[in-house]
């Protein structure tokens, strides 16, 4: 009787009650000697049963592994320890059997040591994760997934390369696939030919031809569109609204549309990449939108804002103070008590409605370093984010009765070695293509001249701001070519008159065929039909306040910052 007493006190784990462990050493210590073997053998019977009992937990644990997520769940936080942390690391994780922690000196089976093995080479439960890769789809509807549009996948799991958002299908995908092949083959054999030809080479007769045909394809893209195709534009925008890009046909020349699909091409491929190297996944952290004063902005890039943030897919930020908050009403109780109307720092330009403001960013080192964050979301070169301190920040407004408004922003090195007078620049989405990139680049050349430095912007030039800078480069110079009275032009006084480096000048120069190499010197050629088309572009313009005055600069520059 006192066995079964015993036995029936094992738990259900294989291991003993302490209760009741207790009881049996008191009552067991209470006997005469004569009862002691009998303890012994009661011992060795219940440790076979706790090791067999062991055994079975084990395998049973081993065969079923509960999953916890199912295939759609968001919730990717970690499991939490006993003290209600997440697990620093995955040492902290209890993924093998509930008995794991009891003492292996003791355990002498065999099978047992056999099943440890086994079970320290299972895969460590990442089947739900596979599961959800495996079985994605493109968020567009009415899409089966089929296709890309590269042509060169048989899937797609993102907007960016579904066909169908583009109004395509996958077979005109995979025959633009080929079709932009042959002409890249062609391109190279053509490269291949001129690879060994003189430097300043003339265009050939067939560049001619080709941009004689691209400026006649051009010719009738302002035309406008028909009644009836406008019609269709609008009711395919009504009936599909944001979940297909619009009619893009007759809206331009066919050259630019084709340039416009192969760029479109060539990111699909490029996104494919990154999400095949693992870099990117759908519905990674990355957030989506931002509303931004009055403006509701989809962000271009990732920015390193904080998980908590990030994971939201829109973030709400304060347009003076650059605070990011997590909802409206977050931000709409912040925007009741915010005091700030403008940026910090000095005042250095005012002309109108437009403002520029210095900004240390050694004093104001927390707008400096959400100013570096929100534009990260514009930029894919950034990669200064939190040491704003060696910066000045030159941040461009716009007035009215509510505050200044941000347009944009340049940062500059307080000590460049190499006289870079801008580091990073922007301009927000919303106040683009409207002059504002321009007048920041004026500025920047605008401190140079004061400072009496020749300046260049830092390399890499992001894709937009590579095309601000030419445009910038090549209107100066064709201003100076048309108010330039003399015989005999030099670079080096073009750099010291207008602060743009002769490195870049030089570039321009060749971009424009102005600069030829004859008798062993460079020669700078005046093309009057540069400078005539330039200038009828001006005078159609007109005058506007897009242009930075220089008698409204009120600064001087900083010393020993």
């Amino acid at each position: 009787m006192p066995r079964r007493r015993q036995v029936r006190n094992i738990g259900s784990d294989g291991t003993e009650d302490s209760d009741s462990s207790a009881e049996r050493e008191q009552t067991n210590s209470s006997e005469s000697d004569g009862n002691i073997p009998k303890r012994t053998r009661l011992t060795r019977a219940s440790l076979r049963l706790s090791q067999s009992s062991q055994v079975m937990n084990q395998n049973l644990h081993c065969n079923y592994t509960p999953d916890v997520k199912r295939v759609g769940d968001h919730d990717e936080s970690p499991p939490l320890t006993p003290t209600g942390n997440a697990p620093s690391s995955e040492s902290e994780l209890d993924i093998s059997s509930p008995n794991a922690s009891h003492d292996e000196s003791v355990t002498k089976d065999p099978a047992l040591r056999d099943s440890d093995k086994d079970l320290s080479h299972r895969p460590k439960r990442r089947r739900c994760h596979e599961t959800y890769n495996f079985n994605m789809k493109c968020p567009t509807p009415g899409c089966n997934s089929l296709g890309h549009l590269t042509g060169k996948h048989e899937r797609h799991f993102a907007v960016s390369g579904c066909p169908l958002y583009h109004n395509l299908s996958a077979d005109e995908c995979k025959v633009k696939a080929s079709t932009r092949e042959k002409h890249e083959e062609e391109s190279k054999v053509q490269e291949e030919s001129n690879r060994h030809a003189t430097r300043h080479q003339m265009p050939t007769s067939k560049q001619t031809r080709y941009k004689e045909q691209v400026t006649e394809m051009r010719k009738g893209r302002n035309s406008g569109l028909p009644k009836e195709q406008k019609e269709k534009y609008m009711e395919h925008r009504q009936s599909h609204g944001n979940t297909r890009e619009p009619l893009l046909e007759n809206i331009t020349s066919e050259y630019d549309l084709e340039l416009f699909r192969k760029a479109q091409a060539r990111a699909s491929e490029d996104l494919e990449k990154l999400r095949i190297q693992g870099q990117i996944t759908e519905g990674s952290n990355m957030i989506k939108t931002i509303l931004f004063g009055r403006y509701e902005l989809d962000t271009w890039y990732h920015s390193p804002y904080p998980e908590e943030y990030a994971r939201l897919g829109r973030l709400y930020v304060c347009e003076f103070c650059l605070k990011y908050m997590k909802s409206q009403t977050i931000l709409r109780r912040h925007m009741a008590k915010c005091v700030w109307k403008h940026p910090p720092g000095d005042e250095v330009y005012r002309k109108g409605a437009i403002s520029v403001f210095e900004v240390d960013g050694k004093k104001n080192k927390i707008y400096c370093q959400n100013l570096c964050l929100l534009a990260k979301l514009f930029l894919d070169h950034k990669t200064l984010y939190y040491d704003v301190e060696p910066f000045l920040f030159y941040v461009m407004t716009e007035a009215d009765n509510t505050g200044c408004h941000l347009v944009g922003y340049f940062s500059k090195e307080k000590n460049s070695f190499l006289n870079y007078n801008v580091s990073c620049i922007l301009t927000m989405p919303q106040y683009m293509r409207q002059g504002f990139g321009k007048m920041l680049i004026d500025f920047s050349y605008l401190l140079s001249k004061v400072e009496e430095k020749v300046g260049s912007p830092e390399r890499p030039l992001s894709d937009l701001g590579l095309i601000s800078y030419r445009s910038y480069w090549k209107e100066v110079l064709l201003r100076y070519m048309y108010n330039f009275q003399g015989k005999e032009i030099s670079i080096k006084e073009i750099s010291q008159e207008t602060a743009v480096n002769p490195v870049d000048i030089v570039s321009t120069l060749q971009s424009l065929q102005m600069l030829k190499y004859w008798k062993g010197k460079h020669l700078v050629l005046k093309r009057q039909d540069l400078i005539d088309e330039w200038k009828a572009k001006e005078t159609k313009r007109g005058s506007n306040n897009k242009t930075i005055d220089p008698s409204s600069l009120k600064w001087t520059p900083p010393k020993g910052t």
